[in-house]
């Protein structure tokens, strides 16, 4: 019979007895933990793409349709009395973007204008901008940036046209405004003389960025990647998710059609409502992971569409051979046909990125997708990729199946506070060879009488709340725990623009306002897990007087790395093959130790004791508490005060080198070792 401290090396979570607990840090060496413990999954979600961190200010800059979302002139707008009217031109701009504007009219000033994605911030920075014009024109053209609030012109460029009849020339400019707006209420306008002009000019891919982040040309939004940037990530997981799959055919996520020059991008309906215009493709995704250090874990569609169209077996070839081909435009060699593409797209000859882990679909056991996923699908996926990529990790979109030689596996859980802390000890049971990602997660709901999961049919919280976020922390401890079988977790989605929502909670939440982004209580959780990395896993027991959890009390402990004083413990390239982590420091290079924990549902405060072996008298640790004094169902909120509280102290260790502290209910900190 196990005692009651042995049992609690292993579960990780005990009742506090007289609300105090003391725990010892082993000095065995335990399992090493994955480099990629925390990342980012993204999708074009609620214009998490076009009109969030991909940085163009111009809504419908192309004028892109389809039948499930056709061309339109909107939100574009007549300026003085214009005429617009949509037209495919016998001489398209290219084949991609076969649709344009024509603009008539014979008055000066005439033209269109463009209110941006719900708004476009101005401020004293340079924009730059581009479009194409067709037609015999040889005045100028004026592009513009204006207050709706004031009226006043806040920036203007004059640009001579260098437009002829028959044939379509870009034409570029800067604009340089010398104060900001007052509010985000402005618009971006094009005119030109309509009395120079014989009949009507036509425009398309009408664009303006503002600055980007590392200034790359068509690049990202600087506020919301830096707020990406401080939740510490290690992995990028994309392009979905949802968007991934497609409605229906044939409507997937297409690779080769988001890459090269914008004008060979038609764009594509996305699954969330709008268009997506592929601006923010296949480059740009790995820009991003390159402009953060992140590993990518790219996903591939996997023959099944969201309304349930499946692709049988004998049609499947075309669509692993299509992943194939978009691994080897990524990493293969000049003299492929796809290295060879990217050399002729101007990307050079080296690989854009080492493709480490790449995911077959996406939730592929839902739609009655289960069957044909598990009989022939993800074993036809993994055997092609295994074949030409013996070291790639593929992963599973779901773990309902049995899997295959070192394939891992994506686990989904949207849930209730109180479920997610049931979930602590969930993957105790993990199988190393078979290693688990936790692509999404997040609380949809508050909690609710008599418990119970989510219901995607009910309504959901807006933002993320505290008690939530400390659920959250619950589970993520307990996958932390569980080193030797877990890859890493990421929220989703991670981006809402709240003028246009599809789907609540979200992690990080923004308007055109680029000053103000809204860092959601479960943000400010995940950036403080992250920011200490454990490199080697520990176990802990607890004093014989403390009794087996659940709860209120969860934790997690270890060393830290030697080589990167525990932030970011390892670079992604460390690692690159499964089933086993490498061991990132010999226990002879310990630099330390962190003790990570989060109260739920305690009756008060916890008198904590933590002892780590080595530690002597006087020794210090670095303390960071997170609480939200609101209450448990505070959130950040646009406009809204920051409701988590963050604590930041010295401790000292006493005369037997133990830490002495006090862990609030509905807390989470992490202790670390000086």
């Amino acid at each position: 019979m196990l005692t009651a401290a042995v049992a609690l090396l292993f579960v990780g979570a005990a009742w506090a007895l007289n609300n105090s607990l003391s725990l010892t840090v082993s000095s065995s060496s335990g399992n090493a933990t994955s480099p990629l413990q925390y990342g980012v999954m993204f999708e074009d979600i609620n214009h998490s793409g076009d009109g969030g961190i991909y940085a163009e200010l111009i809504q419908n800059r192309a004028f892109q349709g389809n039948t499930v979302f056709p061309s339109t002139i909107r939100p574009w707008t007549a300026v003085n009395g214009a005429t617009l009217t949509l037209q495919n031109t016998s001489t398209p701009l290219s084949s991609a973007l076969p649709v344009s504007v024509n603009v008539a009219g014979s008055t000066s000033g005439i033209g269109i204008s463009n209110p941006g994605f719900y708004g476009i911030d101005v401020k004293p920075q340079t924009y730059t901008g581009s479009f194409y014009v067709s037609g015999s024109y040889s005045g100028s053209f004026s592009a513009a940036l204006a207050s709706t609030t004031s009226g006043n012109v806040l920036t203007s460029a004059e640009i001579q046209s260098q437009s002829v009849y028959g044939k379509w020339t870009q034409h570029n400019f800067t604009l340089n405004p010398t104060t900001a707006a007052s509010d985000v209420n402005n618009t971006f306008s094009l005119t030109f003389d309509g009395a120079a002009v014989n009949g009507s000019l036509n425009f398309n891919l009408i664009s303006l960025f503002p600055p980007t982040y590392n200034n790359r040309p068509n690049g990202l939004r600087v506020d919301l990647m830096e707020a990406l940037k401080g939740l510490n990530p290690s992995f990028l997981r994309f392009p979905g998710g949802n968007n991934l799959e497609g409605n229906d055919p044939p409507y997937r996520w297409k690779w080769n059609e988001t890459i090269g020059p914008l004008t060979d991008r038609p764009g594509r309906p996305g699954t969330w409502g709008y268009e997506n215009t592929d601006g923010l493709g296949l480059i740009e995704y790995l820009d991003w992971c390159t402009d953060l250090s992140l590993e990518p874990i790219l996903a591939v569609w996997a023959g099944e569409y969201l309304d349930g169209t499946i692709t049988p077996e004998d049609a499947l070839q075309p669509y692993i051979d299509d992943a194939l081909n978009e691994l080897e435009f990524i990493m293969g060699s000049p003299s492929t046909p796809y290295g060879s593409l990217r050399v002729s797209l101007g990307l050079g000859t080296a690989p854009l990125a080492q493709i480490r882990y790449l995911e077959i679909g996406n939730e592929d056991n839902l739609g009655g997708g289960q069957s044909s996923y598990d009989a022939y699908r993800f074993p036809l996926f993994y055997n092609a990729v295994k074949n030409v990529y013996p070291d790639m990790n593929v992963i599973a979109s779901t773990p309902d199946l049995t899997l295959p030689g070192d394939a891992l596996s994506d686990f989904h859980e949207y849930a209730r506070p109180d479920a997610f802390v049931s979930q602590f000890g969930m993957f105790d049971q993990g199988v190393p060879q078979h290693k688990t990602l936790i692509g999404e997660y997040a609380t949809l709901q508050y909690n609710k009488p008599g418990g119970g999961g989510a219901n995607f049919s009910a309504p959901r919280a807006p933002f993320p709340f505290w008690e939530g976020s400390v659920a959250e922390a619950v589970f993520l401890l307990g996958a932390e725990r569980n080193a030797a079988s877990i890859l890493g977790a990421s929220y989703a989605p991670t981006l809402q623009n709240v003028d246009s929502t599809q789907w609540v909670p979200d992690l990080i939440s923004y308007t055109a306002d680029q000053d103000a982004d809204v860092r959601s209580t479960s943000w400010q959780m995940i950036a403080l897990l992250s920011a200490s990395r454990i490199a080697e896993t520990r176990a802990v027991t607890a004093d014989a007087d403390a009794a087996a959890g659940p709860g209120p009390v969860y934790w997690v402990a270890g060393t830290k790395s030697a080589s990167s004083n525990s932030s970011s413990a390892s670079s992604p390239a460390q690692q690159k093959r499964h089933p086993h982590f490498p061991r990132q420091s010999p226990p002879s290079e310990t630099a330390g130790y962190i003790f990570k924990a989060a109260v739920y549902n305690a009756t008060s405060e916890i008198e904590m004791s933590v002892s780590f072996p080595g530690v002597s008298a006087g020794s210090t640790a670095t303390l960071t508490v997170l609480t939200a004094p609101g209450g448990p169902l505070t959130y950040n909120r646009p406009g809204g005060e920051e409701v988590v509280t963050k604590s930041v102290s010295s401790v000292t260790a006493s005369g037997n080198g133990t830490f002495g502290f006090v862990a609030p209910d509905l807390s989470v900190l992490v202790l670390e070792t000086d």
